[in-house]
């Protein structure tokens, strides 16, 4: 375990790379505990950083998503990348890819998504400007494409060496752990009035408000953005803690609201008599 990475070797959403050198002292702080669970694993980095500071602990990481799958497809992927450059090598970088030369780029990518698993994250990273996230051959052929093609091969060697990987649901995982306290908790849950399209699973307010009841009487390094307001919230629940649910045996109405051919929001109208 010789080697530190300071981001996820594949492409992630929202991987927590600009906080490393934070949490790399943070963690120091915590000298009273045994294991580490890292309850939204995500790309596993905060698992492998702790691991690579800290080898004497137990280090959990729920891939919830199934990182791993990626990591061990990455010679594929390589492979997929090795054929499309020389393809783009007459397109200037950051520019689109004209029609036949897109249309040459999906057969390649055909050919594997009928062979097998194929990266579709990664190899959107190569071809789709910042932010775009696909998961599917579908998803990707409706995209425009861009030579934005990573130069090199992708190298992922070692990089989950050391941590017991499991895969499940967070409040299950919480469980076995919740009573042990020589055991830290990681927190990073998908931020709340943040584009999380590239996770499995729909997010709702009450998902991000139940994990904020984990956070009583256990160690944790929690993270959020200033998007959700979480603490926000916190604060003016712990200032107006006597006034209920306003909202309770109201009428509630919905309308669905598309703001593109791959985006909606529903309008939410409250009535009480």
């Amino acid at each position: 375990m010789t080697k530190v990475y300071s981001s996820a070797p594949l492409p992630f959403q929202g991987q927590k790379r600009l906080f490393i050198k934070d949490f790399k002292e943070v963690l120091k702080r915590f000298n009273n505990i045994t294991t580490v669970v890292d309850l939204f694993g995500g790309s596993g980095l905060l698992s492998h950083v702790t691991k690579r500071e800290r080898p004497d602990l137990r280090v959990v990481y729920n891939d919830y998503d199934y990182f791993c799958n990626r990591l061990a497809n990455v010679a594929t992927t390589n492979e997929i990348l090795a054929q499309i450059r020389p393809i783009l090598n007459v397109v200037a970088p950051n520019k689109k890819v004209p029609a036949e030369l897109r249309a040459q780029i999906l057969a390649i990518i055909a050919e594997y998504d009928n062979d097998g698993y194929v990266d579709y994250i990664t190899l959107g990273s190569s071809l789709l400007f910042s932010g775009k996230w696909i998961k599917s051959f579908s998803e990707l052929a409706k995209e425009t494409m861009y030579n934005v093609i990573k130069r090199s091969d992708y190298e992922v060697t070692g990089y989950l060496d050391g941590l017991e990987i499991v895969h499940g649901d967070y409040k299950e995982l919480f469980e076995q752990f919740r009573d042990d306290k020589d055991t830290l908790f990681l927190i990073d849950p998908p931020y709340l009035s943040t584009d999380a399209c590239s996770y499995e699973n729909y997010w709702k307010l009450s998902d991000y408000l139940d994990i904020l009841k984990l956070l009583v009487g256990i160690k944790y390094i929690y993270f959020t953005s200033n998007k959700s307001q979480v603490v926000e919230l916190c604060e003016w629940i712990d200032a107006n803690n006597c006034i209920g649910n306003p909202f309770k045996e109201a009428e509630m109405r919905t309308r669905q609201n598309m703001l593109n051919y791959h985006a909606s929001f529903t309008d939410i109208m409250m009535v009480k008599e």
